[in-house]
């Protein structure tokens, strides 16, 4: 069982840089991936990254013009999102999810634990 609890977002300006954080509870997440997933009104949510927790692998997929970085912080059974030159189409609900996949899925559905989700919106 993972529990994920992500923060870090809000009403931001574009062209400021913006940290997204989930904070995982589990036992051990050695052997899950974690990814970030967002929704933008009124479309499908898409997955912009995933990390294999062990290794620290990562894979971009909804990530344009390369401003999107996903790490984490074992220590703190942390994952990140780091998005700069944050722009109005970044507007979304960001979901943190935990895959038993440990390295990681690029299909939504091998995602077993979602967070609540965090809104960030960019203003031009």
């Amino acid at each position: 069982q993972v529990q994920l609890v992500e923060s870090g977002g809000g009403l931001v300006q574009a062209g400021t840089s913006l940290r997204l954080s989930c904070v995982a509870s589990a036992r051990d997440l050695s052997h899950y991936a974690m990814a970030w997933v967002r929704q933008a009104p009124g479309k499908e949510r898409r997955l912009v990254a995933y990390i294999n927790w062990v290794g620290g692998n990562t894979q971009y997929l909804d990530a344009p013009e390369g401003r999107f970085t996903i790490s984490r912080d074992i220590a703190k059974n942390t994952v990140y999102l780091q998005i700069y030159n944050v722009k109005p189409q970044d507007t979304a609900v960001y979901y943190c999810a935990a895959s038993s996949y440990y390295s990681g899925s690029s299909s939504m559905v091998d995602y077993e634990y979602w967070g609540q989700g965090t809104q960030v919106t960019v203003s031009s």
